[in-house]
């Protein structure tokens, strides 16, 4: 049945978004403030609407600074002589998939209780804040943001004062909380705290400098920025204490039942960036993978490949190498735009996507081109590429996909909360075709996603595809 009509393709942005990144550092030198500004940079492209950072100065105070923008925004060379030098400094960036985009809700989250101040970055989305919220006001707490992380900071710092230490107030803290997290906790003393949830929905690395000491980021290429040897991924359910450079206590495990499903897959097919390494999986070998894998699900009879810049590149390399097709360069990319939702009109945002993504005649004009794209989520940016290739001079567009139907929401840290706004509820894959203006439309299988991503060392959260939530 044709449900074309039932959904305006033309109302939706067509990428899910990732929460947040955080970024630790415990240093035996004097250079935290740098090392986590650097490795926000590295992580940039988990989070754009917001940064910060929380600093650890002597005599137990934690100062806090964070604004609405990117990170070479909110810290100028003023504001990093401000707040440096430190041994210890913890840093997030953060897109609003819970809580409105404003200052107050942007993280790190200091908060102060008896016998000192803690301060927390968290990635991802906790299903149960606003119970947590209610309980926490009954014992007069106060709260000046509607994000998350300021109820898991409150939370964390209310349960240290009643354990006899932080490890434990941690603990028992993280243990009441449902969802997706990875935490960073900053203590006033120093000392360092990396959490992540006992399914492990989100990723967490560690890594090592004989110079400088220890440092802990959402993803590996964070590391590699700052200089760093990567350690190894941080367990799901583990808690670290990081001390003066170095690991001190990994005892401690959260203790609560789970839902036993593992990393959220969309990591590796769009999330995070390509030289990271998540769980033993390298995210670009798994996207190389997965164009193999589209390759051979679903073969186009094109004269040339080209992926959609950014996540669509390495699933197209792998693309060519499965069918043969050459790969060219389709797209030239402004990297030099800027954001296009900064932007005040619906038809300027729509005129920014344009700019950002111009067609290279000499590839694709008179050809008939395979387009890769990781994902078709709410319907609107594909079709404008589709177009965008064919008013180049396309004579066919083939569009393969390398990840199946988005066809459920997620609790867990992206943008996408209402099921009819997935276009792949709407609308049958021919229609999809339809809708976008290709000649043709191939989405990976699940299994063949999973495969792709076959040297990761835990388990996949695949709800978004299948609706299973067990």
């Amino acid at each position: 049945m044709n449900t074309k009509a039932k959904i305006n393709i033309k109302d939706f942005s067509d990428k899910p978004q990732e929460e947040c990144a955080v970024f630790g550092a415990s240093l035996f030198t004097d250079e935290a403030v740098g090392v986590c500004y650097i490795g926000l940079l590295a992580l940039q492209h988990r989070g754009q609407e917001s940064a910060g950072m929380a600093v650890v100065h002597e005599k137990n105070a934690i100062h806090c600074y964070k604004n609405m923008g990117l990170v070479s925004e909110v810290f100028d060379k003023k504001k990093m002589a401000s707040i440096a030098p430190a041994s210890v400094a913890i840093g997030h960036t953060r897109y609003s998939s819970k809580g409105t985009g404003l200052k107050a809700n942007a993280g790190p989250f200091v908060t102060e209780y008896l016998t000192g101040r803690i301060a927390v970055a968290n990635n991802g989305r906790i299903s149960n804040a606003g119970e947590i919220r209610e309980y926490l006001l009954t014992l007069g707490i106060s709260f000046d943001a509607t994000a998350d992380s300021e109820v898991v900071s409150s939370l964390i710092a209310y349960h240290i004062t009643k354990e006899k230490t932080p490890i434990l107030g941690i603990k028992k803290a993280v243990e009441m909380l449902s969802g997706a997290f990875t935490l960073v906790v900053a203590m006033c003393d120093g000392t360092l705290y990396a959490v992540r949830d006992p399914n492990g929905f989100r990723p967490l690395c560690v890594g090592f400098s004989d110079k400088h000491g220890c440092i802990v980021a959402s993803e590996s290429c964070a590391l590699d920025s700052c200089g760093f040897t990567f350690g190894r991924d941080i367990l799901p359910g583990e808690i670290i204490e990081i001390k003066n450079g170095a690991i001190t206590d990994n005892s401690a495990r959260v203790e609560k039942n789970t839902l036993k499903r593992g990393i959220c897959i969309f990591e590796y097919v769009y999330f995070s960036r390509p030289d990271s390494v998540l769980d033993g999986q390298s995210v670009y070998e798994s996207r190389f993978n997965m164009g193999k894998a589209l390759a051979k699900e679903h073969p186009a009879d094109a004269d040339v490949v080209c992926g959609a810049p950014d996540s669509g590149l390495d699933a197209a390399a792998g693309f060519s190498v499965g069918s043969g097709i050459p790969l060219v360069t389709g797209f030239i990319k402004n990297r030099y735009i800027g954001r296009s939702f900064i932007y005040p009109t619906q038809a300027q945002r729509e005129a920014a996507v344009s700019l950002k993504l111009n067609p290279l005649k000499a590839s694709i004009a008179g050809k008939r081109v395979v387009l890769i794209d990781d994902s078709i989520v709410r319907g609107t940016t594909c079709g404008k590429i589709v177009k965008s290739l064919k008013d180049a001079g396309a004579k066919e567009v083939h569009v393969r996909i390398s990840s199946p139907p988005f066809k459920h929401t997620c609790y867990f840290g992206t943008d996408i909360d209402k099921e009819e706004n997935l276009i792949a509820n709407q609308l049958t894959i021919d229609d999809i075709r339809t809708s976008i203006g290709a000649d043709s439309l191939g989405f990976i299988s699940l299994k063949g996603l999973v495969k792709s991503c076959n040297k990761a060392t835990v388990n996949f959260c695949t709800a978004c595809f299948t609706g299973n939530s067990k």
